[in-house]
């Protein structure tokens, strides 16, 4: 007779979100995860395929709680001031997952940048003032407001700043000011 699992996917899930998001992805190993649950590494093999697919999961996990539970909350009916505020308050009130998953060599760098990108791109083109824009001004009004925002978060984070709301608000919207009445659009690499 096969022994029942005692120890779920959602479980694991939950535990590597603790090791990420109180010591970051340089502790995000099968070891550490297994002794936040009183376990062995067993489980989470027989779980996932290897680390790799778990960090895609938990990748996924914390999309999903950015997507449902953190950008969408409104703060002052413009969706984008809205995502700006929602993710520097991210980054404070969460720091070590904030840094983990956007800063973090290990995180999930490309994945959360193309996360974030589609989440802004979308919202913007939801936006009446926006609807006219095109996708290179889409793409540059993201990078600079994408700029500013994680200008404002790490610092925030790290302690060395504390702006009011309407200070951020000024900024971004300053910044997206300058950007559309470019002839130009910024384009990095």
């Amino acid at each position: 007779m096969a022994r029942k699992k005692t120890i779920t996917r959602e479980q694991i899930l939950d535990a590597a979100y603790t090791v990420v998001s109180t010591e970051g992805f340089s502790r995000f190993t099968a070891r550490n995860i297994a002794a936040k649950m009183n376990c062995s590494t067993q489980p989470i093999y027989l779980e996932f395929q290897n680390m790799e697919d778990l960090k895609m999961a938990l990748i996924k996990k914390v999309h999903d709680h950015l997507a449902t539970d953190v950008f969408p909350v409104e703060h002052t009916g413009n969706k984008v001031y809205d995502l700006v505020l929602n993710y520097v308050g991210f980054a404070t009130k969460e720091r070590r997952l904030y840094r983990a998953m956007y800063l973090e060599e290990y995180g999930g760098g490309q994945e959360m940048q193309e996360f974030s990108y589609n989440y802004y791109k979308n919202l913007v083109k939801a936006e009446p003032r926006f609807k006219d824009l095109t996708d290179k001004q889409i793409d540059s009004l993201h990078m600079g407001t994408w700029i500013v925002a994680t200008g404002i978060a790490a610092l925030m984070s790290s302690g060395i700043i504390q702006p009011t709301e309407e200070e951020i608000i000024r900024l971004v919207e300053e910044s997206m000011e300058s950007i559309l009445s470019m002839e130009e659009p910024i384009k990095l690499s």
